[in-house]
């Protein structure tokens, strides 16, 4: 019984993508100064008798650079949406004309940019985290492959090193992601 070193590399390749994946999404839940309708996506709202996520209940649209619309596809829905978004921990002001509720975008502040900036580095460090320990598990596979004689130790050292320069790959995309969502943040 030999170990598929491809099989292995292409599982590492597609858990380090979902871990950066799922940063890609905490990051768009982080308010820049502009508008956008991410920022919403995870509040939810009491409604019929049960929490939903916003964009269950309504259309978002952001028509211009610091403004977001909902229109709720049920008018009953309103009161329990502007609810939902002044109790979040977003700092947004909602305005609700009994169609539909405007979210102005107010200006961060110099502080509440940093304040933005320190959970997008934290964001960032817990995908860099959990890409390491995929890699760890990868290198353990691999280490426990050569022990059981399924390859052999020149050919560990060559995938360990192909694991790594994987890892690398992950890590400076994460990086890059980072440098973008914080220069957004700290645009004004």
């Amino acid at each position: 019984m030999s170990m598929d070193v491809e099989l292995l590399l292409l599982d590492l390749d597609e858990r380090m993508s979902k871990s950066l994946s799922v940063l890609k999404e905490e990051l768009s839940t982080v308010r820049t100064g502009r508008a956008s309708t991410g920022l919403l996506e995870h509040v939810t709202v009491k409604a019929y008798g049960d929490l939903m996520p916003i964009n269950q209940l309504a259309t978002l649209s952001v028509p211009e650079a610091r403004l977001i619309v909902i229109q709720p596809w049920d008018k009953g829905s309103l009161g329990a949406i502007e609810k939902a978004i002044l109790e979040s921990d977003l700092g947004l002001n909602p305005m609700n004309d009994g169609q539909l509720i405007r979210v102005p975008m107010p200006e961060l502040t110099e502080e509440r940019r940093r304040e933005m900036v320190k959970l997008v580095h934290k964001y960032c460090e817990q995908a860099k985290i959990s890409v390491r320990n995929i890699r760890r598990d990868g290198m353990d596979q691999l280490k426990k492959a050569e022990k059981d004689k399924e390859i052999s130790q020149d050919e560990m050292h060559v995938q360990e090193k192909e694991v790594q320069e994987l890892t690398d790959a992950f890590v400076k995309k994460i990086d890059e992601a980072m440098a973008s969502k914080e220069a957004d943040v700290m645009q004004v």
